[in-house]
């Protein structure tokens, strides 16, 4: 089974778990479902954040768990040679909600999280994709979340190349 196909039916059983009412996301996983996560970098929590807004709000969709998860595997497998980053950020690392990078508000704060996805970085109580990413990346062009994070990671901390590529984004729309 290819690793697409092996996190399609550990998200699809996840949603069946938290549609039965189970919340805790701990007891999702097997051995197996946790050695294939770190084999692709990535945490048990990051997984269940996309379960639970799908279920709850209908949003992000399974495709884009599986596109999210592609970049992210891809740069841990490509940039970072399997190894876990052993540096974690929290919500005290982050810029605030109302931060602007060339005038735009919440962008430093999505850039920075998506920096630290890319990386799996993140706190466990920290989303990349959450409802307030989903509506900055929608109200500057609809943009997809693996899309930014590809972005983010082509541009190597490039600041200049990223609110062009958020700026032609927005103008396209």
């Amino acid at each position: 089974m290819t690793w697409n196909d092996s996190f399609l039916q550990l998200f699809r059983s996840c949603v069946e778990q938290y549609r039965s009412g189970n919340l805790d996301f701990n007891s999702y996983y097997q051995p197996d479902d946790l050695a294939f996560l770190q084999s692709i970098g990535y945490k048990p929590r990051e997984l269940f954040d996309f379960v639970e807004d799908l279920v709850d709000e209908q949003v992000p969709s399974e495709s884009t768990a599986l596109l999210v998860a592609a970049v992210r595997r891809d740069y841990f497998l490509c940039v970072q040679n399997g190894e876990l980053s052993t540096h974690e950020i929290t919500t005290d690392d982050l810029p605030t909600f109302g931060d602007t990078l060339d005038g735009i508000a919440y962008f430093p704060r999505i850039l920075r999280k998506a920096q630290a996805k890319l990386r799996g970085e993140l706190d466990p109580n920290i989303m990349f994709g959450c409802g307030g990413d989903r509506k900055f990346l929608r109200d500057h062009g609809d943009i997809h979340p693996a899309d930014f994070l590809r972005h983010v990671w082509a541009s190597v901390d490039d600041e200049s190349s990223i609110i062009d590529y958020v700026r032609a984004q927005s103008s396209a729309s």
